[in-house]
């Protein structure tokens, strides 16, 4: 058998998958698809100067997903042992034998497998860090905060490093399959303080989180923000209900990009649960707005360089100056629809692959900040969100939100114990993006302000 194959950076998961595969096939499989997944994790937690936790995790994963005609099954185990694996591959295919028939099940198609794909420096090679240093960073961190005037107690600190792999091989009995795997790092220091005293404290957080230990900000950095930002909420008022412009900050603004994406999932579209299903081509955001999802971004922390069943990927537009350009699809998703994959598959150790985004973000507009909000003469700027309050079938948003009051362009007091409340689709025509775009999640967005929203208060 041939397979499309790239050295990758899990050479001993590929051959185990491989194997797995090649098994399948002799015990009666027409095709078979094996993922095999590594991880390593190492954390540490530290709260009021002492070392709360340690905690250290290492597994492997495989998965094993077998057809026959139109039936398919899938199993998976931890378990790499030939007395676990020889049973396993057995009632797989057995199992394929007796399942329902699915018209849209199958491997992706051979001619849009990755041929090659670039590197993207997701993987940090550098020597892990221990226990002690990450403890370090965490004890750094927290110190920072403390040190924040009015800052009277501590949630915690932490810090955290772990390596993950994924190798996918496909086969058919006849014909091409896939062989490729890569690995990606990651790490982070977080810091949660509170504020103030009695019934009248106030908590806050922030955190940093990458591919590459060098690119993390500085443990303190971290934690004199959150001290600041907890400092910051002390002392909320209570607003009358009303309709105003609200704005949202980045740390939450990539929410709406994700309600977004959630509403052009091809599963959502295939079984028309959308609010967006009829939307195709048409302008469902304000002028200007576009979105992207880029999944060959350079140590981006959603990076991969081919998708969840081999197909190759790179960079999309999902919405240009306001208007849908494409759903996101796998192969399954798009079969039923009557297309072909966008190469959006995403997957866990078990079970068929479903669509999903990678690097997603709305691009920066025009303004900054300040001349965001120069006009408002009463909003609402939110810094937090309560709860998932979503339709995804007709679009209705309402969410639990605290934040700050902007009074003739200026953000003047805290509020807290709001809801604030619309529809996706009035308010996706309604954004307008700040130019303060930066890339600190897998879901990235400016600040974005969005008009004529209910601020349900007191």
């Amino acid at each position: 058998m041939t397979r499309t194959a790239t050295a990758g950076g899990m050479p001993s998961a590929l051959n185990a998958a491989s194997a797995l595969v090649d098994r399948a096939l002799k015990a009666g499989a027409e095709a078979a698809e094996a993922v095999a997944m590594e991880g390593i994790s190492l954390g540490v937690s530290w709260r009021l100067g002492k070392l709360e936790d340690v905690e250290r995790s290492e597994g492997c994963d495989v998965s094993l997903r077998v057809f026959i005609g139109k039936r398919q099954a899938s199993v998976s185990t931890t378990d790499l042992s030939e007395a676990s694996l020889a049973p396993m591959i057995e009632r797989v295919v057995a199992m394929a034998r007796a399942a329902p028939e699915d018209p849209y099940c199958g491997l992706a198609d051979a001619a849009l497998l990755a041929r090659d794909w670039p590197d993207l420096d997701i993987e940090d090679k550098s020597v892990p860090p221990t226990a002690e240093q990450l403890a370090a960073f965490a004890a750094e961190a927290e110190e920072a905060a403390l040190a924040v005037e009015g800052v009277t107690n501590s949630s915690g600190a932490g810090a955290g490093w772990g390596r993950s792999g994924v190798a996918l091989v496909t086969g058919y009995g006849s014909g091409n399959g896939f062989a490729g795997s890569y690995a990606g790092t990651s790490c982070s220091v977080s810091c949660s303080v509170l504020a103030g005293d009695g019934t009248a404290m106030e908590r806050d957080y922030d955190y940093t989180t990458a591919r590459h230990a060098q690119d993390l900000e500085g443990a303190a950095v971290i934690g004199k923000r959150a001290g600041e930002k907890a400092v910051r909420r002390l002392h909320p008022r209570k607003v009358p209900s009303q309709t105003v412009p609200v704005v949202y900050d980045p740390r939450v603004s990539g929410g709406l990009v994700g309600h977004f994406s959630s509403a052009i999932s091809g599963t959502s579209i295939a079984r028309g649960t959308s609010f967006l299903k009829n939307d195709m081509g048409r302008s469902i955001f304000a002028d200007g707005v576009s979105i992207v999802d880029d999944p060959h971004m350079k140590r981006g922390l959603r990076s991969k360089p081919f998708d969840g069943e081999g197909v190759g990927n790179s960079r999309m537009i999902l919405v240009e100056n306001g208007r849908l350009m494409t759903w996101l699809l796998d192969s399954a998703t798009a079969r039923q629809l009557g297309l072909a994959t966008t190469g959006h598959a995403a997957r866990g150790a078990g079970g068929p692959p479903s669509p999903a985004p990678t690097n997603l973000y709305m691009e920066a507009g025009c303004l900054n900040v300040n001349e965001l909000i120069a006009d408002i003469k009463q909003g609402l700027y939110v810094t937090e969100l309560i709860g998932m309050g979503i339709n995804g079938v007709t679009g209705d948003y309402s969410r639990g939100a605290s934040g700050f009051w902007i009074e003739n362009g200026e953000i003047v007091y805290p509020v807290s114990e709001i809801t604030v409340a619309g529809n996706l689709k009035d308010m996706f025509l309604n954004m307008t993006p700040a130019d303060d775009l930066e890339f600190r999640h897998g879901t990235n967005a400016p600040t974005i302000r969005v008009e004529g929203m209910t601020v349900a208060g007191t």
